[in-house]
């Protein structure tokens, strides 16, 4: 059986992409094992297309945690059965997958999920970041195979480094829609999905939350702000308006967004890697048959308005926003863009996306 190494560096449990891939691999006849770190609060992986090897590390973050990530990523991929295929998650996994794809002569797919040097907790640390674009430099130019996850980032690394990215966005799975029993909820639902972390609009929300009435924002993640979140919460006296659900499995956090009447995207526009994001929650939404409000950023917004499954906009004082919000919640109730929801749904999935995959697949010449 052909093997694959799919490295990535967080702990593969909530990360929908690199399961996907995976489950892909495992349908194609490969034995998938996927290399990822293990931190103490880590679920199990139970019921997953791949075997696991979770490297626990003495450092939690800085240099030293991701230079002895991929010193043992490097010792594990060179001493291990010679695979069939090697996938490198973002930049952080890429010099020890690139160096073992050379030593070994082993096909290397590069998935970058962001425009890695132009994440927030980047741009105003110069020195790091220069090290991240040196690597970055050092590298993509001579990938072959690399794929991202959406057109304008594939632009500017097509730009920066001449070097071809195809497109693999993160569409899910097809889901079965279940809409909720009338009445079965007292109050209208928002919801948001994902890392609680700068930028993502959700002070802006919570500051909204105070000029709605009869409305539950439910806050799905876990991130640097987490605190600072509860703290502002509850200082603006919002605890039966604003709840925190922590982290949850994808399988678990399904119902709870198909109970939705809002999901938000409200990023900022905060360097590149922003502006031109198109996040995993904005088709989890569509799955799940909830209208979006996001902002006006170039890849959400053209995927909200050309499907017209919700509203695009760059507001961003919280009185006003939550305006919109009422207006959307009051449209949802009469069955507003339901139509144009399940019209998204049945393009905007996994089964159509994950062909491009398979094209590259069949170009790196592992399919038989």
């Amino acid at each position: 059986m052909k093997r694959t190494y799919i490295s990535v560096i967080n702990d593969l449990a909530t990360d929908q992409r690199v399961g996907r891939v995976a489950q892909l691999l495992a349908e194609q006849g490969f034995d998938v094992i996927c290399v990822g770190r293990r931190l103490r609060e880590s679920p199990d992986l139970v019921n997953r297309p791949f075997k696991a090897r979770r490297y626990r590390m003495l450092f939690s973050g800085g240099p030293l945690f991701y230079a002895c990530f991929n010193l043992r990523l490097l010792m594990t991929l060179l001493f291990v059965k010679r695979p069939a295929l090697l996938i490198s998650n973002d930049l952080d996994t890429l010099p020890a997958n690139f160096l073992v794809s050379r030593i070994r002569r082993v096909p290397l797919i590069y998935d970058s999920h962001e425009l890695f040097t132009q994440v927030p907790e980047l741009i105003n640390r110069r020195v790091v970041q220069s090290v991240w674009k040196w690597i970055e430099w050092r590298f993509l130019p001579k990938l072959q195979y690399a794929v991202t996850v959406n057109y304008s980032i594939a632009t500017i690394y097509r730009r920066l480094y001449g070097t071809r990215f195809r497109v693999v966005r993160n569409f899910p799975e097809k889901v079965e829609y279940r809409p909720r029993e009338a009445g079965a909820v007292k109050r209208q639902i928002i919801i948001y999905q994902g890392a609680l972390n700068v930028g993502r609009g959700l002070e802006l929300m919570i500051d909204a939350m105070q000029y709605l009435e009869n409305v539950l924002f439910v806050v799905v993640g876990t991130g640097d702000i987490e605190d600072d979140l509860k703290q502002r919460a509850m200082h603006m006296n919002l605890g039966d308006r604003v709840e925190f659900r922590g982290r949850m499995m994808p399988e678990e956090l399904m119902p709870i967004t198909m109970s939705a009447d809002l999901g938000i995207s409200l990023e900022e526009d905060l360097g590149l890697n922003y502006r031109y994001s198109l996040p995993n929650k904005l088709f989890d939404y569509i799955q799940c048959r909830v209208p979006v409000l996001c902002s006006a950023l170039p890849e959400m917004s053209r995927i909200v308005d050309s499907y017209g499954i919700g509203i695009s906009t760059a507001e961003r004082d919280p009185e006003k926003l939550a305006g919109i919000i009422r207006y959307m919640l009051k449209e949802r109730s009469g069955g507003a863009w339901m139509e144009a929801l399940h019209r998204a749904a049945l393009e905007l999935c996994w089964e159509n996306e994950s062909k491009v995959y398979l094209e590259l697949l069949n170009e790196c010449g592992v399919l038989s």
